[in-house]
């Protein structure tokens, strides 16, 4: 699908519309007839493994280049460029193979095909997809439903985990408006366990698709990720067993356990994000222990007739929720708001705008 169509009342992430190269493959129709595509995410693994690879690989090679451009005295060591008589680039061709005498043609060497192994291209298949995550997701769709897409938060969220490793590493962790889970996903591959939650029965059978999709990036069975329903303007979990994303009553114990709370590109209606503000503060003033909270939301300017200029209303009332939160002493618990820096490495390839911002709320027993 080249061209995406869309109507006045529905939103497009940008992770989609800037990907025009990207293979948008259609799967299906959801329970409510939106189109379903795939996407697929490559994650720079050498980077997260071999940190400071690209910086030793430059080294060695400048190391080569410069070997190779000194002077044999050492007297002048200036690169002097390969010309010829009358001062043009000399190119120095590939050595051609030796011909037949009276035959101006090349050798051609015959490319043998074989009958394909199955189970080989499976072995392959799977090797080639242990950094990449494939996740489905819906493009154009109305306000109600983007969490049904991938937004540049959730990958700036990514680089973040990714980044930090040694603070997610067997911790358990939960995602307040998952979304499409891949953030969770992507969480699961160094925290224990990740609750992974969000409303509405379509988004919730999406998740656990994607969650399918890429258990093979889950390193063993010791890592996983639930998919559970936590609604923001409710106070009490879904603990109802005919529900098919509730919560049992030994993970509602197992959530006191929660050391890390992550919410990505959450806050765009100002009613979510007041509902948002009190899940935190209802359970991290549940929990026995020091909470850390991270969010990661992207500044989207507009225009308003009310202000007549620019302005950005759905971050400034994030931040006047967040410092009331800060503000607030019930004599329970307190938080400390800081503002993380952005400077990390980037693991995903997505373009990483100024207006990304991360902060963390660490509440205090």
């Amino acid at each position: 699908m080249q061209e995406i169509s869309f109507h006045h009342e529905t939103v497009l992430s940008d992770v989609h519309m800037l990907r025009p190269g990207g293979r948008h493959l259609m799967t299906h129709l959801n329970n409510v007839g939106q189109p379903v595509f795939m996407s697929r995410f490559v994650i720079l693994a050498e980077r997260c493994d071999e940190p400071g690879s690209d910086l030793k690989h430059e080294s060695e090679t400048s190391q080569t280049v410069k070997q190779a451009t000194e002077e044999p005295d050492g007297e002048d060591r200036k690169v002097e460029s390969l010309l010829d008589f009358d001062g043009d680039l000399d190119i120095i061709h590939r050595p051609r193979p030796n011909l037949t005498e009276g035959s101006s043609r090349d050798w051609t060497r015959p490319v043998v095909l074989k009958q394909s192994n199955d189970a080989m291209e499976q072995e392959e298949e799977g090797h080639w997809l242990k950094d990449v995550i494939r996740i489905e997701h819906t493009m154009a769709t109305p306000m109600e439903d983007v969490g049904k897409q991938v937004w540049r938060g959730a990958l700036f969220m990514v680089d973040f985990i990714l980044s930090n490793p040694v603070m997610f590493r067997g911790a358990t962790v939960l995602e307040l408006g998952a979304g499409t889970g891949l953030t969770s996903i992507i969480t699961a591959t160094i925290a224990k366990t990740v609750y992974c939650t969000d409303v509405g029965e379509d988004l919730l059978q999406m998740c656990k698709r994607n969650v399918a999709l890429n258990k093979h990036m889950l390193k063993s069975a010791d890592h996983e990720v639930k998919v559970r329903q936590l609604d923001w303007l409710q106070d009490d979990l879904c603990t109802d067993a005919a529900v098919e994303f509730s919560w049992t009553k030994e993970e509602v114990a197992d959530l006191n356990n929660t050391s890390i709370i992550i919410a990505a590109d959450v806050c765009y209606d100002d009613d979510l994000t007041d509902g948002l503000f009190r899940t935190l503060h209802r359970l991290c003033s549940n929990f026995p222990h020091t909470c850390t909270v991270f969010i990661s939301i992207e500044k989207r300017m507009n225009f308003t007739l009310q202000h007549m200029d620019v302005s950005c209303e759905a971050y400034d009332h994030f931040i006047h929720c967040m410092n009331q939160l800060q503000d607030l002493e019930n004599g329970r618990c307190s938080f400390r708001v800081d503002q993380l820096p952005s400077n990390f490495d980037q693991f995903i390839l997505y373009e990483r705008v100024e207006q990304l911002v991360s902060k963390t709320l660490a509440n205090i027993i």
